[in-house]
């Protein structure tokens, strides 16, 4: 889109999107990143924002590049409408893949 001053545009609706922006964040398993990526293999909180239509196509995009890029989530993600950084696009799209890597043993201790 590359305009100046979009958010102001979308929110006066001089510039319109059928889509809506989430960040989306879940427990993963990272294996060997591609495409620059960089996280130590193993747990990690991945998360992503993603401009999409619906909160099921938020979750499809996360797994989605998951796939592409070599993470995997372990159960559900957690999904947030939040405040875009990025401009949308004229199709759905996630930028800002952020990774977040704990130790298992983190886990253990807050259960005593």
């Amino acid at each position: 889109m590359g305009l100046k001053d979009w958010k102001l545009k979308l929110r006066y609706g001089k510039i319109t999107t059928p889509f809506k922006h989430f960040t989306v964040i879940g427990n993963c398993e990272v294996g060997e990143l591609i495409d620059g990526f960089s996280c130590r293999p193993g747990p990690a909180f991945v998360a992503a924002k993603t401009w999409a239509k619906d909160t099921q196509e938020a979750t499809d995009i996360f797994f989605s590049i998951g796939k592409q890029i070599g993470f995997t989530p372990y159960d559900k993600v957690e999904i947030f409408s939040t405040e875009a950084v990025e401009p949308p696009k004229d199709e759905p799209y996630a930028y800002d893949i952020n990774f977040t890597p704990y130790d298992e043993s983190d886990q253990d201790d807050s259960e005593t």
